[in-house]
């Protein structure tokens, strides 16, 4: 009896487990298409240069990528500064836990391309490509 009911369990919580473990595949990006969101960018500061970041890339400076809460890694953002329309396109592959209204963290390469490093945050616009 006992051993019926440990493999009535197994295969209940190993679905459990696979469901909480995965992480969204780049290629299942497609469903955030035209995804869009207006908020806060900030960048990175430069002690986070060579870290990994949550995908398990290292953070690189010069390099167009980005954090986001919910963004599948890999997924293509259109961010644009709404104050002059400039606009870079980033690579998700990172995480990050933002104070209220901050949407996305750009790397300093990606947010010196649409506005000034010295403002700290800008107000932003995301399109998901």
């Amino acid at each position: 009896m006992r051993t019926m009911v440990q493999k009535g369990l197994l295969l209940p919580l190993g679905l459990l487990l696979a469901a909480c473990s995965s992480q969204p595949e780049a290629s299942k990006s497609g469903s955030w298409r035209g995804y869009t969101q207006t908020g806060l960018a900030s960048y990175y500061a430069d002690r986070y240069h060579n870290k990994k970041t949550a995908s398990g890339e290292p953070y690189k400076n010069n390099a167009n990528t980005a954090a986001h809460m919910t963004l599948p890694f890999g997924s293509m953002v259109r961010v644009t500064n709404v104050a002059n329309g400039k606009s870079v396109v980033v690579k998700v592959n990172d995480r990050g836990n933002f104070p209220r209204g901050r949407v996305i963290d750009l790397s300093k390469a990606a947010f010196s391309s649409i506005g000034n490093l010295r403002s700290g945050l800008i107000k932003v616009k995301l399109e998901v490509m």
